[in-house]
């Protein structure tokens, strides 16, 4: 009769990691013409901008920078961006120490067309005119994305 109890625990044992969950619901947001549940074919694209010394003398000021983003960047991608606040070293050509700057990193989510590259380049374009620096950083990679 001992035997029974321990058989009756061995069986609970065994079949405890039988049971399934149920199954999660899928925490996506239904998307529109424009961004579909799921897009194929995107990139995510990182700008870097140096608005000047870490030590807030020169360069671009807030509101030199918004007046920026609203004339140059948001047209060109109305749908939608990021924008992080950073600190960043660059080092110029013929520079012997690198500068230490104050950055601000914009985070773009496209579909990967010749007019969303041209896009992008018109505003490093517009940057390096305005603030006469010698290149705004690009990183593109391949993106999986769903809104």
């Amino acid at each position: 009769m001992k035997l029974a109890p321990a058989l009756l625990l061995l069986t609970s044992l065994a079949c405890a990691g039988c049971a399934t969950r149920p199954p999660v619901p899928a925490l996506v947001l239904a998307g529109d013409a424009a961004h579909p549940a799921t897009a194929a074919g995107w990139v995510r694209t990182e700008l870097y901008f140096g608005l000047g010394t870490a030590d807030g003398k020169g360069g671009v000021d807030e509101a030199g920078w918004r007046a920026f983003l609203d004339q140059e960047v948001t047209p060109r991608f109305p749908s939608g961006l990021t924008v992080v606040d950073a600190y960043g070293q660059w080092q110029g050509k013929g520079q012997s120490a690198p500068e230490r700057l104050r950055s601000k990193v914009v985070v773009l989510l496209h579909p990967d067309t010749p007019a969303q590259r041209m896009a992008i380049d018109a505003i490093r374009a517009a940057w390096k005119a305005r603030t006469g620096d010698q290149s705004v950083l690009r990183v593109s990679q391949p993106a999986e994305v769903s809104f």
